[in-house]
């Protein structure tokens, strides 16, 4: 059992045009360092008390874990297992432009299709696989201490569907409250 502190990465360059990124790899906006600053300051205590603080290898969340990480005197580890979904060809595109190419697909999206690979990417259950994976391994290296993870929304839905989260939003995480069977997949808002 590990508890897991789950921050999502702060605002991106593309989060503030409201592209969907996936696995491209924009960085962080001047809005979104600010937060990552004023974030790093609030969770300083929280963050020196955890035993590592791991991210996702894609730059937004590279750089969020880096200001964290240096406020709290922790050397951020990029995990890949912690990467935001595949999404293919719809990364770079805004909402409009994927409903407009691939209605069947975008609908099939939104009503939260556990097999569909939006733009020839990864499915919700081959996310959900994958992050699970990286939750096990993470209480298997650290022997169930808490950690701090910094990774994407996407990633976080497959463990908790329909969770909202703002940019640099928190949550703790219980691994003994993760199921590996399937959830019930709910409808998502948002964009990953």
């Amino acid at each position: 059992m590990s508890r897991l502190l789950c921050i999502r990465h702060a605002e991106s360059t593309w989060n503030a045009l409201g592209r969907w990124q996936g696995q491209a790899d924009p960085p962080l906006s001047r809005t979104g360092r600010r937060a990552a600053e004023a974030l790093a300051e609030q969770l300083q205590q929280e963050v020196s008390a955890c035993a590592a603080l791991v991210t996702s290898d894609l730059v937004r969340a590279r750089q969020t874990a880096g200001i964290l990480g240096r406020r709290a005197a922790l050397e951020p580890e990029p995990w890949p297992a912690l990467r935001e979904a595949d999404i293919g060809s719809w990364s770079g595109r805004v909402s409009a432009e994927i409903e407009r190419l691939w209605p069947e697909d975008y609908r099939r999206f939104r009503a939260g299709d556990p097999e569909l690979q939006p733009g020839g990417g990864e499915s919700r259950r081959a996310l959900r696989a994958r992050a699970l994976a990286a939750v096990r391994a993470l209480e298997q290296r650290f022997a169930g201490e808490p950690v701090v993870v910094v990774t994407h929304l996407g990633w976080l839905r497959s463990l908790s569907p329909g969770l909202e989260l703002a940019n640099a939003g928190t949550l703790w995480l219980d691994s003994r409250a993760l199921d590996d069977a399937e959830p019930s997949w709910c409808q998502e808002e948002g964009q990953p």
